[in-house]
């Protein structure tokens, strides 16, 4: 099986799972227990969460653990203080996540509105400055867009915000950036970050919120106190260990897993270039991870099961078949007519091989030419 669908999940790596494991089954207690067993799986539930803050180049901030990307996309729209009425930014290509969460804020009153975004997912620099002004309060913009891959220059947005009002709240949804992108969140002046554990080999149901330090939320989850009272429950402290584990990984391995993952994209992205109705929506600038494109003639779902059949794996963001997210991404991002319909994510991982590529390449020609003729 070639398995190119990344960006939806990855396969837990060796260490992790048995990080994982051994904490299921040997260091299972309680990090709120009094007792020494307790207290040792207390300290490192704490080392790791200053490795992973360590990787986000923020040891001075604060993180709080969650369930999901969305959970912490969830905490940092929600969690905030906000005045009543004041103005939310976000761009038209986010994750439905935060946009689901923005449109909530809008239900209860908010203006809440929407920046543009090229075809490759990045926002409109001059049209987000436009949206800005002195009564905005929380702007939330993706790092790397999950469908398209297009990498905003969160360090410049925030700073042009913050220059409108020195008081507003930066978020951004880092789950696809995390670990693949260098990110200096110290420097930068963000306020709030996602990740997840389960984009970067690491097991599911871990994620966390990096809080700026001296910036206080509110718990959206109520209960025992758990993670300094920002997030009430159990932690799941081998899941916990395990994504720290997998952070240092990509962390201290950056430049040659990033040089994998561009060689298999551009080699991809060289042959198919030789097809006239497929349009790129991934721009050159855009993750080295993804590459989304688009065809006029072969349905992404077509393609997709087409595909699968060879036991090779991809995504699709057709609007036809999938989700209404999907859609309003490939809408945002201007594609219209067959091409809105032919949309395919291809993402990559740890453990795919430039020899992969070469399989994909020859699978996909196939079957392109071979549905093509029917025009899906």
């Amino acid at each position: 099986m070639i398995y190119f669908d990344n960006a939806s999940t990855t396969r837990c790596s060796e260490q992790a799972a048995e990080i994982l494991i051994k904490y299921s089954s040997e260091l299972y207690f309680n990090p709120s227990s009094a007792y020494p067993e307790g207290i040792s799986v207390k300290n490192d539930l704490e080392r790791a969460r200053s490795r992973i803050l360590r990787a986000l180049r923020a040891p001075e901030g604060k993180l709080v653990f969650t369930s999901s990307g969305t959970e912490s996309d969830n905490m940092a729209l929600f969690g905030t203080r906000k005045p009543n009425g004041s103005r939310v930014i976000i761009s038209a290509a986010e994750h439905a996540a935060i946009y689901n969460s923005a449109m909530e804020l809008k239900k209860r009153g908010y203006d809440v509105r929407l920046c543009p975004v090229d075809i490759g997912g990045k926002v409109d620099y001059e049209a987000f400055c436009g949206l800005l002004t002195p009564d905005t309060s929380l702007v939330s913009i993706i790092h790397a867009n999950n469908e398209t891959g297009g990498i905003n220059d969160i360090k410049a947005l925030c700073a042009a915000a913050k220059r409108v009002n020195p008081d507003v709240i930066f978020h951004s949804d880092g789950v696809q950036a995390f670990g693949k992108i260098e990110v200096d969140l110290t420097d930068s002046g963000i306020d709030l970050y996602s990740i997840s554990g389960h984009k970067i080999n690491a097991p599911k149901g871990v994620a966390a919120l990096y809080i700026r330090k001296g910036l206080n939320i509110s718990p959206i989850i109520f209960g025992g106190g758990q993670e300094n009272g920002l997030r009430s429950s159990t932690e799941n402290t081998g899941a916990v260990v395990a994504f720290a584990e997998m952070a240092a990984y990509f962390a201290e391995n950056r430049k040659k897993l990033t040089e994998n993952a561009a060689t298999i994209k551009n080699k991809i992205a060289s042959a198919l270039s030789e097809i006239e109705e497929i349009k790129f929506v991934s721009g050159t600038d855009s993750s080295d991870y993804i590459l989304t494109f688009s065809s006029s003639k072969v349905r992404g779902e077509v393609m997709q099961h087409a595909l699968e059949r060879l036991g090779i794996l991809i995504g699709t963001g057709s609007a036809c078949s999938s989700t209404r997210a999907s859609k309003r991404v490939a809408e945002a991002i201007g594609l219209k007519d067959k091409y809105l319909d032919g949309v395919m994510r291809i993402s990559f991982g740890i453990y795919n091989t430039p020899e992969e590529a070469d399989e994909f390449i020859k699978a996909f020609f196939t079957k392109y030419k071979e549905l093509s003729v029917y025009g899906s």
